[in-house]
């Protein structure tokens, strides 16, 4: 990365299936993405818990003995339901303060192979970068072939003319864990002219919770 200025991220969330998936290179990979975040002395904020890929992730970044944050709804720690997370918590009463918590907390986000839960987050985010609430670089780490169904409507909805190219740029994609991080820490946030004119009061928006449903 001769030559290309770097950001600096001390913490990345990551967005991930509470399963395994079918193949177990998403489990491998999971595992691969927290030892290489391990290495390069960079702390998790994820959902909590220890299911499927979350579970991989955590673990890994903890045996490297970096920080561990699960950000849970308090919904879900009834009857032990997720399991214990591998490091601190913190418990939340709505799904929407829990994302607002995690991009407050964190530099930079990855999506690893997930559901609907980890697409809305996934797809919540990009739309806060869009809308300038936040220029935080976003990243999906393309396991198999796993997002490029994803990435080629995103595409298509380019050429469409309901996505700009300017916030095409928003979603990076990489196949290994270290050329996304990479990619991530030379991230250079490119907002819209018209969009970058919205201001959102940080005070307002905690008193209501930031419910930004926009879905842009």
């Amino acid at each position: 990365m001769e030559g290309v200025s770097v950001r600096k991220i001390k913490k990345i969330c990551v967005f991930c299936g509470a399963n395994s998936g079918k193949d177990v290179a998403f489990v491998n990979a999971a595992f691969h993405l927290g030892e290489v975040l391990g290495k390069r002395k960079i702390d998790l904020v994820y959902g909590g818990g220890k299911l499927g890929l979350m579970g991989c992730v955590s673990t890994a970044v903890a045996q490297h003995e970096r920080q561990v944050l699960g950000i849970i709804p308090s919904a879900f720690t009834i009857n032990n339901l997720v399991g214990e997370t591998c490091g601190k918590e913190i418990e939340v009463a709505t799904m929407q303060e829990r994302l607002v918590m995690m991009m407050e907390l964190s530099d930079a986000f990855i999506a690893l192979p997930g559901g609907f839960g980890t697409l809305e987050e996934l797809f919540q985010m990009i739309s806060w970068a869009q809308l300038n609430i936040h220029n935080k670089p976003i990243g999906v780490l393309n396991i198999n072939g796993f997002f490029n169904g994803l990435l080629s409507f995103v595409d298509h909805a380019v050429k469409q003319e309901f996505i700009t190219p300017r916030a095409r740029k928003i979603l990076i994609s990489a196949t290994t864990a270290d050329e996304l991080v990479d990619k991530l820490q030379a991230f250079r946030f490119e907002s819209d002219p018209a969009l970058s004119k919205l201001k959102w009061s940080p005070s307002s928006s905690q008193k209501e919770k930031l419910d930004l449903t926009l879905r842009l």
